[in-house]
């Protein structure tokens, strides 16, 4: 679901609106809209970031009639699209033959991206770095028993990058968690982390090594990619560079083009993503029989 309908961005009739929120003294309401006919769809997440945490709602809407069809709590499903995205990405411009993973974070949206990964390769080994020792160790010995992989911690970034075919950054960092110096020929990365124009999760080395750097929007990424304003700002790269997934999926342009190359996939997280997955969820969830009929 999450592929097609970045396919259909690519052609033009998914629709996404970049994400805008309303900033108040204790916290934040973000709303991010979109359509997407090729799923009968079309629809926006609203959520609110407070002190005690963030609250998700999904409100999806019919695009032939204009009829609410379902409101969804959508903390799960973000996680999914989220992992999706990066799975998407990795199936079209990661090496076929990537067997290794590099993980930075292990909270809770870094088990959806192992879960997408491993659907798209076949990842053998995947190490695991994370600031808490702690929550890195338990996180690997959950992930290793739910994918059957072998799952590891390790003590340092350095050794998180080095002999990596794909990287994942999925953190709250808000400064690069490894040095771009570190990357080798063929590594693919997946930096799906941040969506603050103020937080960095890789450095400027790191855009400026990638042969092909590919996001979900550039029109999101221009006002929330800070992995990716900083370098366009100190002019180590230009927007016009920047390619959108839906373009590589749609096949206008390639992921990947020579074994050596590196490639980077920048992942804010898209209203379309939401409508995708939301609009699977109400169709099973009507072969089902499963929510509850809400008076209108």
């Amino acid at each position: 679901m999450v592929e097609e309908v970045f396919r259909q961005q690519g052609l033009g009739t998914a629709i996404n609106r970049p994400r805008f929120r309303v900033r108040l003294p204790n916290g934040i309401l973000h709303v991010m809209p979109g359509g997407a006919p090729v799923f009968k769809s079309l629809g926006f997440k609203a959520y609110t970031t407070f002190l005690g945490g963030a609250k998700f709602l999904f409100f999806l809407y019919s695009s032939d009639t204009g009829e609410l069809l379902a409101i969804m709590e959508a903390n799960r499903l973000g996680q999914m699209r989220t992992g999706a995205a990066s799975g998407v990405a990795t199936k079209y411009m990661a090496r076929s033959e990537a067997h290794t993973l590099g993980l930075f974070g292990a909270g809770w949206q870094a088990q959806t991206q192992l879960m997408a990964l491993c659907a798209v390769r076949e990842i053998h080994t995947i190490k695991v770095y994370s600031r808490t020792p702690e929550t890195r160790r338990t996180f690997s010995e959950e992930m290793s028993a739910l994918l059957k992989v072998d799952v590891k911690p390790v003590d340092t970034p350095e050794e998180a990058v080095k002999g990596s075919d794909i990287l994942v950054t999925i953190t709250t960092a808000r400064e690069p968690v490894f040095k771009g110096e570190w990357l080798e020929p063929g590594m693919h990365l997946n930096v799906a982390g941040s969506n603050s124009a103020i937080k960095r999760e890789v450095d400027e080395r790191t855009v400026s090594r990638s042969d092909v750097i590919v996001i979900d929007s550039r029109e999101q990424g221009m006002i929330e990619a800070g992995d990716l304003i900083v370098p366009v700002e100190k002019g180590i790269i230009h927007w016009g560079q920047v390619r959108e997934l839906g373009e590589v999926v749609a096949g206008y342009v390639p992921g990947r083009r020579t074994p050596e190359e590196i490639t980077l996939f920048k992942s804010n997280g898209l209203a379309i993503e939401d409508i995708a997955v939301a609009a699977k969820v109400y169709e099973l969830a009507k072969l089902k029989g499963a929510g509850v009929e809400l008076p209108m």
